[in-house]
């Protein structure tokens, strides 16, 4: 092979690994220092906490999760994350899960032990974006896209849900075998000891009309909105003020003044 030839694949080598390097360098960056590898809380009602030394500290609006940390929401628990490349998270009551677990690394984003998480990953540059979630059934891979992850029950049996995008599915326990590729529209759960179900289309859309309802109830929450003409609950510690147990109608209007 000739000198020429060689410095020619030389050179395009050389520029597909750079090229594929400025890709990667054009994820924008939001946060500055530390917080670039951090989780920052957009949104929140209800028992949001972290733990340290396994003992919760409420998070408030504008708070940062840090790697490793375990985000732990109550019955009455919902907040939305952001991290640094614009992506986001919204975790719903009754949740555990861990903040890039393993240290940092570009893939990992949650590790989910309970409840249920809706992502939003953001591309860049036009290019795919690679995040893994996993749960203790099933290891989900994305590559921007809008999905949501529950667990269902004591065994972790996990529901995988599309909304945008496509998103591969494996089993965490069983022998490794091919994943399941969801579309947009389709779902599958994951069994502890079961291979991989049959993936399902969501027919009608009602499983997506489900968790929407779900996501735009803990929305209307957390913006006081009223739904269905009732007035919404306080939520606790809003304005010093506990949560109300039943709602209590309006005090009658005063009588008008008596005529001159």
């Amino acid at each position: 092979m000739s000198h020429t030839i060689l410095q020619l694949m030389y050179r395009l080598t050389l520029a597909s690994a750079l090229g594929a390097v400025a890709v990667f360098a054009q994820a924008p960056s939001l946060f500055p220092g530390e917080q670039e590898r951090s989780a920052k809380t957009l949104q929140m009602s209800g028992q949001v906490s972290i733990l340290r030394d396994n003992y919760p500290w409420a998070l408030r609006v504008g708070d940062w999760v840090n790697l490793r940390q375990t985000i732990v929401t109550g019955a009455d628990g919902f907040a939305v994350f952001q991290i640094n490349d614009g992506s986001t998270f919204e975790v719903y009551p009754n949740s555990r899960l861990v903040f890039r677990n393993n240290g940092g690394g570009w893939k990992d984003l949650l590790d989910l032990y309970l409840g249920r998480v809706k992502v939003h990953i953001q591309k860049f540059g036009g290019q795919p974006n690679p995040n893994r979630v996993t749960t203790p059934t099933a290891v989900i891979s994305v590559r921007g896209t809008i999905f949501d992850v529950q667990i269902e029950d004591e065994d972790a049996t996990t529901l995988v849900t599309v909304d945008e995008g496509r998103v591969e599915v494996r089993h965490s326990l069983l022998p490794p075998s091919e994943g399941k590729m969801l579309n947009a529209g389709e779902y599958v759960r994951v069994y502890k000891d079961q291979p991989l179900a049959q993936k399902s289309f969501d027919k009608g859309g009602a499983l997506k009309r489900t968790m929407q309802a779900a996501t735009d109830a803990y929305y209307n929450i957390m913006m006081r909105m009223p739904r269905g003409g009732n007035s919404p609950t306080s939520i606790p510690g809003a304005g010093g003020r506990p949560a109300d147990t039943e709602a209590t109608p309006p005090p009658p209007p005063p009588p008008p003044p008596p005529p001159l």
